[in-house]
């Protein structure tokens, strides 16, 4: 087949790139930098031109919610109208579980448009809600700091490696349309303990304090808040296993 990855440039794009290229498929990394701009609508008509699949892992540049609503509602209105045009079987797009409980930080109510209009768009399609990323759990720390103290809630949540997020957007892009699936990784955690064992491993000294009250970019956190709905695919990579590869490859 001929799949187009939209951000295929990027932390994920390039995962699903690799993956979907080594199972033998014709596969475009779309991206502004190779000539398409899914806001603007420049190189969609070329790039999608005998696509079968799009997968969309692109972000928005900001997470100030009036910037990244518009650029989810302007990017969609290029990218379905091209899908349309071309004839595209599948729409694969990445998203976060739990965006309808996180409302409080105005980027996930952008994620939350970006879905119905995907679900709305009349192109058959899979949503692929993943839970945070291990990548980002150094950033989720600096958020939660003041001086050499990080305070950060006890609510649970259930991180994975990118590697097994981009393995499951790939398998979404070489199944039939499925909706809307979760997954997460192999292992829940309260984020106060994971945050403790993070910055260890970096030998950052950092006090870590729990507090239930503690806000996660803005948003007070429970159990539910961060963790997939039962059934949810699960990732096979460890945090434990991640902190290693990452050590060895600085190390290295």
């Amino acid at each position: 087949m001929k799949i187009v990855v939209i951000g295929g440039s990027g932390l994920i794009g390039s995962r699903v790139v690799a993956r979907l290229r080594q199972r033998g498929h014709e596969v475009v990394a779309a991206s502004p930098s190779t000539g398409v701009n899914t806001v603007t609508g420049e190189g969609l008509k070329e790039a999608f031109a005998g696509t079968d699949v799009v997968v969309d892992v692109a972000n928005s540049p900001s997470f100030e919610a009036a910037a990244a609503l518009a650029f989810f509602e302007a990017a969609g209105r290029n990218i379905f109208a091209a899908e349309k045009a071309a004839g595209v079987k599948l729409h694969v797009a990445l998203s976060v579980v739990g965006t309808e409980r996180l409302l409080e930080f105005g980027y996930f109510g952008a994620k939350l448009a970006q879905e119905r209009a995907i679900e709305n768009s009349g192109v058959p399609y899979t949503i692929v809600r993943a839970t945070q990323f291990f990548e980002f759990v150094g950033g989720i720390a600096q958020a939660a700091t003041e001086g050499q103290t990080v305070r950060v809630p006890p609510a649970k949540f259930q991180p994975m490696a990118a590697d097994d997020v981009a393995t499951a957007v790939a398998d979404a892009a070489l199944a039939p349309a499925q909706g809307m699936v979760e997954v997460g990784g192999p292992e829940s955690f309260p984020m106060d303990q994971l945050i403790r064992k993070y910055l260890s491993a970096n030998n950052d000294g950092k006090e870590v304090i729990t507090d239930p009250d503690a806000r996660y970019f803005g948003i007070k956190l429970n159990d539910r808040s961060l963790t997939p709905d039962a059934g949810a695919r699960t990732g096979t990579i460890t945090f434990d296993a991640w902190l290693r590869r990452n050590q060895a490859s600085a190390a290295a």
